[in-house]
């Protein structure tokens, strides 16, 4: 069953008929649920939020779009949100931390907005979540979470089964799965370098690693402390978790540390790259000076030879002779081929 509160569908977008600024699109979804029964609100007035939720359901609130501060002031008072929660949520620059309070919890993680080759930025994301209920918010369209909801309106997997503190871990399993995908195309992309850095160890090259590196920098930033933040989720007592729900947190922490481990792993790779870098530079730069090396060797007693017979001294017997300057070619000719042979032979060649 879905009830349109928002008839129009659309994402509520408040503007002060006496102001020409337009406040940011805020847009939120309720979803009630549990194994036999789901509605759906679209709602455009949250006074009426609380009115809406069901005492024996599941009742996730999922807001895309923070930069609204009445919205998530009226959010707050309507559901007894502390306010420095409030200014939290809608301060986008917050450390990722859980905290608690007699009714619920507190969660703020980061996810990344990635499209394949470009990371765009991280996005705060904000839980709030108590016996019943599950408040989501994220900073940015598109919504994050547009998988979770087709699993809950067609009864997909165990999610309909459980409480509120599952749906917190699909919540976070969704964004960890998104790092994942995100280590996939990290590992196409330090390959393709890898191949670029061996046959042609160009400057482009060196400033795609220190891209890429950058990028892995911010996504390390995101990931490292998620772990405490998951590690601390599974601690948390029965008054907000079900025990039987704590083994799924404990997976999502492993996800964690395996995404940290294969970070650190990238990270050195990058960094032998430039190592890699420096030294085809630097062997690139030898191989040029050898030959140049090896150029002027033979050269130094060819010039000898003709810095001796060019002096124009008057007694000078061989310049009078019929044969002298074949001869003396032909010297020059031996002497250079003599030396060109001998570099061979100590593989200076």
């Amino acid at each position: 069953m879905s009830n349109n509160i928002n008839p129009k569908n659309d994402p509520i977008k408040n503007t002060d008929e006496d102001s020409p600024i337009e406040i940011p699109i805020t847009q939120i979804n309720l979803l009630c649920y549990d194994e036999k029964n789901f509605e759906e609100f679209k709602i455009e007035n949250v006074n009426n939020l609380k009115n809406l939720f069901k005492d024996k359901q599941v009742n996730w609130v999922d807001i895309v779009g923070t930069k609204n501060l009445n919205i998530i002031k009226s959010i707050g008072e309507n559901f007894n949100i502390h306010p420095l929660i409030v200014e939290d949520i809608y301060s986008a620059d917050q450390r990722l931390k859980i905290d608690y309070f007699p009714d619920y919890a507190f969660i703020v993680v980061k996810a990344v907005n990635y499209i394949k080759g470009e990371i765009f930025e991280l996005e705060q994301v904000n839980i709030i979540f108590g016996k019943n209920f599950v408040f989501s918010f994220q900073e940015f369209f598109p919504n994050q979470y547009e998988q979770i909801f087709e699993r809950i309106k067609q009864a997909k997997g165990r999610i309909r089964k459980f409480g509120a503190d599952y749906l917190v871990y699909v919540l976070l399993d969704v964004l960890v799965d998104n790092y994942f995908t995100i280590m996939e195309d990290f590992s196409e992309r330090i390959d393709e370098l890898q191949e670029i850095l061996i046959e042609n160890p160009s400057p482009k090259v060196l400033q795609e690693i220190y891209e890429l590196k950058k990028d892995l920098i911010k996504i390390r930033k995101a990931a490292w402390p998620l772990r405490e933040v998951v590690s601390q989720i599974s601690k948390i007592g029965a008054e907000f978790f079900e025990e039987s729900t704590n083994i799924y947190f404990r997976d999502v922490y492993d996800h964690v540390i395996q995404i940290i481990d294969t970070l650190e792993t990238y990270r050195d790779m990058l960094s032998g790259m430039v190592d890699i870098f420096m030294s085809s530079v630097s062997n690139k730069m030898n191989e040029v000076m050898k030959v140049l090396t090896i150029i002027a060797t033979i050269f130094i007693p060819l010039t000898f030879i003709a810095g001796v017979y060019g002096m124009n001294f008057q007694f000078m017997p061989e310049l009078a002779w019929k044969w002298g300057y074949l001869t003396i070619m032909c010297v020059m000719v031996a002497l250079a081929i003599g030396m060109i042979i001998y570099f061979r032979r100590k593989k200076w060649l």
